[in-house]
């Protein structure tokens, strides 16, 4: 069997290589250069060189043959102009997910498939199985990777059967400290390479500063939202009232505000979840988990002016009257820059705890933040995937309408996986979580797995 192996340079696809190699394929090298442009990048204007560099001798170390391929083109046609698009009307894409499946097993995977390929090899941190299905086909699972601190499977969540059955993922297996001692038991130069960060062959980049390449800078106000905006909120209200009554005791108090924090400093799920009632969800009509899943709606704050005399002279000048539900703190150059649970780079300073976007108009150019990990903005309880958007990677587990399975989610790459209820209807499949989730925002992609297999994914 030939096995091409996308060879980045760093020491996952090199000891990737290097393994196939023992076992006794046929391998070869490839890389892809993906990206010209360096603008809003931090690294070095010719850090892919280096990269290229650098796998060409992890190559010649391992005694395989190399080659090159250019795929900018259909990089940024694919994964880039989403990415602009995406952020363009306010959501938050992955370009890393778009990019394996229309990149490295898509793309890449027809350029290998030409120079003999059989099959494709990355040093993704996953496993792939392969059973039989009760109708004799084959049928492939991507299993999380053994390093959970590394797990990669998820940036793998839209990948289909034709995809899986002919990728290989020769690390899964390892944890990334055993990965380093096979590398610098070989003597491969990526031994010590660091691993890269940032967007997928773009590299670590300052996001507005990219993004401006083709997204206007404007400027817009920073609402920062109070408490006592929620008192009397209807959408608040709605869902405070509609998840009690989809609990089992329905005279518990539904839990509405996450403890989780962070990827780096995650917390154990909220001391107290939801613990919903089966029975009570199957009754309940799509209309209800619809308006749960939608986002609260800040356009009410307004702020009005009035004038003052200030100083000996009286001069009169503007201000904006108090308002109890909210307060402009400064500026920013553009809503479409910013993501929902975003901390840093709203350079805003005089606050106790941090700040945190809780909502963006894309239309009006507000971003509206709140203060604290615990503010009632950050946190969501539903959220929706349009049956369009809905990703099965195992089809013979495809729920039907009107099914309910409880399955553990991540919304984003390293998120501790979270426990949650999919509900499958005609207008589409819903997501409730059991504890509260920080920060869930549009364009995310959710992946829902069942122990350590991936089952599916979605656009939120």
């Amino acid at each position: 069997m030939k096995i091409c192996v996308g060879l980045s340079g760093g020491v996952d696809s090199s000891v990737a290589a290097l393994l196939l190699k023992q076992q006794g394929y046929d391998v070869f090298a490839m890389f892809m250069q993906n990206w010209h442009d360096t603008e809003g990048t931090l690294h070095g204007d010719c850090e892919w060189e280096e990269d290229r560099f650098v796998a060409e001798m992890v190559a010649r170390k391992i005694g395989i043959p190399f080659y090159f391929v250019d795929l900018s083109k259909v990089y940024r046609q694919r994964v880039v102009d989403y990415m602009f698009d995406e952020y363009s009307k306010g959501r938050t894409p992955n370009p890393d997910v778009l990019c394996n499946r229309e990149i490295k097993f898509d793309a890449f995977l027809e350029a290998a498939k030409k120079l003999g390929a059989d099959m494709v090899a990355t040093g993704h941190y996953c496993r792939k199985e392969t059973i039989q299905s009760p109708d004799g086909k084959e049928m492939h699972k991507i299993l999380a990777g053994v390093d959970p601190g590394k797990d990669q499977s998820y940036f793998l969540c839209q990948l289909n059967q034709e995809q899986l059955s002919q990728a290989l993922f020769p690390i899964g297996h390892l944890l990334k400290k055993e990965v380093r001692e096979i590398a610098r038991e070989a003597d491969l130069p990526s031994a010590d390479k660091k691993d890269s960060q940032g967007i997928c062959f773009v590299g670590k980049v300052d996001l507005p500063v990219f993004l401006q390449q083709k997204l206007k800078s404007v400027e817009g106000n920073v609402v920062e939202v109070f408490d006592p905006f929620y008192q009397d909120n209807p959408q608040y209200d709605f869902t405070r009232s509609a998840i009690k009554s989809l609990l089992k005791d329905c005279d518990e108090e539904p839990e509405l505000i996450t403890s989780y924090i962070s990827e780096d400093k995650a917390t154990a799920p909220s001391a107290r979840i939801n613990d919903y009632s089966y029975e009570k969800i199957a009754q309940t009509p799509d209309e209800v988990f619809t308006q749960l899943s939608q986002p609260i709606d800040y356009s009410s704050i307004k702020f009005e002016t009035e004038t003052y005399k200030s100083g000996r002279k009286h001069i009169k000048k503007t201000r904006y009257k108090d308002n109890p539900f909210g307060k402009i703190l400064g500026q920013h150059e553009g809503a479409q820059f910013y993501t929902i649970g975003q901390r840093k780079g709203l350079n805003i300073g005089g606050h106790a705890d941090p700040l945190f976007v809780i909502s963006t108009d894309i239309d009006r150019n507000i971003v509206y933040v709140g203060e604290g990990h615990t503010h009632k903005g950050l946190s969501r309880l539903c959220t929706m995937i349009s049956r369009d958007e809905i990703h099965w990677i195992r089809p013979d587990l495809e729920m039907k309408p009107g099914e309910i399975r409880r399955y553990k989610l991540r919304i984003r790459y390293r998120q501790p996986l979270q426990d949650a209820l999919l509900i499958m209807r005609e207008s589409g499949l819903y997501i409730l979580f059991e504890a509260p989730q920080r920060g869930i925002t549009s364009g995310q992609f959710a992946a829902w797995y069942d122990n350590d297999e991936m089952i599916g994914s979605g656009v939120i």
